[in-house]
């Protein structure tokens, strides 16, 4: 199973509802958020009330993208939001094992992100407390960037390490990518393991504003790509 999460970062925030409503209607699995706190990468966007307020209006997941520091303060207050999934980057974290089972304890599924310079060893020692590991395609902090084909080689060590998890514990752990992912690459990207797509501007940067179902014919198309996989 394959699960295209769009990500709210590039959608038009004066109709973000709407945008949410669209991309679901459109067949998206997921809605992505991607919180930054100007200290952990530069740049500022969301936090819990925008999570609140698009809370009613689907019954998607909610996947929040934890980029600020630190991050403990914050996972109460996403999951009460409404959050489905939320993640963070285990060098924001003073203590990976215990932010990981306090998300977990808010009732949301819980997982790690890894830059692309940031090596895979965080999960050795945390693996049954994993939902979803994150792969960063792109450096985090803006949209919009080009996909790092070097995290296709990451993307293969990652899968490798959570299938070898799955034949021991007979949990399965799903595997994120994020940055650059457009319909000429999601194919790759799944050959090399994974099996969520965040997709930023591939996705709410199709078409015109004045076109309801603009969001249709590029997801439509990622998964005809996937299909092929």
């Amino acid at each position: 199973m394959y699960r295209i999460a769009p990500s709210i970062l590039s959608a038009n925030f004066a109709k973000l509802g709407e945008e949410v409503g669209n991309v679901i209607s459109a067949g998206a699995d997921w809605i992505h958020f991607d919180v930054m706190d100007n200290h952990y990468v530069p740049n500022l966007t969301i936090g819990p009330m925008v999570c609140e307020a698009i809370r009613p209006l689907t019954q998607a997941t909610i996947d929040v993208h934890l980029m600020v520091r630190p991050v403990d303060r914050l996972v109460p207050d996403f999951a009460k939001a409404g959050a489905n999934v939320i993640t963070f980057h285990p060098e924001a974290s003073d203590h990976v094992d215990r932010t990981l089972g306090l998300i977990r304890d808010q009732g949301c599924k819980a997982g790690l992100v890894f830059n692309p310079a940031t090596p895979l060893d965080y999960m050795d020692y945390v693996m049954d407390k994993l939902d979803i590991v994150l792969l960063m395609s792109v450096n985090p902090g803006f949209g919009g960037q080009k996909f790092i084909p070097a995290t296709l080689d990451k993307l293969r060590a990652t899968k490798g390490r959570l299938d070898a998890y799955e034949k021991a514990s007979g949990r399965k752990i799903m595997l994120e990518i994020d940055g650059g992912v457009k319909t000429d690459n999601i194919a790759d990207i799944a050959r090399a393991g994974a099996d969520t797509f965040v997709a930023g501007s591939a996705v709410f940067g199709a078409g015109k504003d004045s076109d309801r179902n603009r969001y249709d014919s590029v997801i439509a198309a990622m998964r005809a790509e996937l299909s092929k996989v």
